[in-house]
């Protein structure tokens, strides 16, 4: 099963995407509680499109919802946006022993995507930054 949703890249859009994520995981009896964290990622990895890959232009935003036949309890999204260049990957991890006032703003958010997902890429490919995710249960 693969499905596509394709939306301008706005938090307007949130509930949409969202929604797409949700009804998808649903089909495939996804665990509710693996489902939440999944739909949690998605939001993380969707709302930095929407709020910082076009810079105040428009620009639209792709999701891809995959589950093989033959891997049926393992779901692979991926998020496709024709923004600026940005591997979130890179984005060095916060450093959790230290108090929440005495770290850096920022970073949890990819942090926590990291830490969920089983697997986590990204690539830049013909003017597109390509994050894909997969999870099992």
């Amino acid at each position: 099963m693969k499905k596509e949703l394709n939306v301008k890249a706005t938090l307007e859009n949130l509930h949409t995407v969202l929604g797409f994520i949700e009804e998808n995981l649903e089909l495939v009896e996804c665990p509710m509680k693996i489902a939440m964290k999944i739909v949690v990622c998605v939001e993380e990895l969707y709302v930095n499109v929407a709020s910082y890959a076009y810079e105040g232009v428009s620009g639209d935003c792709r999701l891809e919802f995959v589950v093989d036949d033959a891997t049926p309890n393992r779901v692979n999204i991926t998020i496709l946006d024709e923004g600026k260049p940005f591997n979130p990957l890179e984005k060095e991890d916060p450093d959790t022993t230290l108090d929440a006032d005495e770290r850096e703003i920022g970073g949890l958010g990819i942090f926590m995507v990291k830490n969920i997902m089983d697997t986590i890429s990204y690539e830049r490919k013909e003017e597109n930054n390509i994050i894909i995710m997969e999870k099992s249960w």
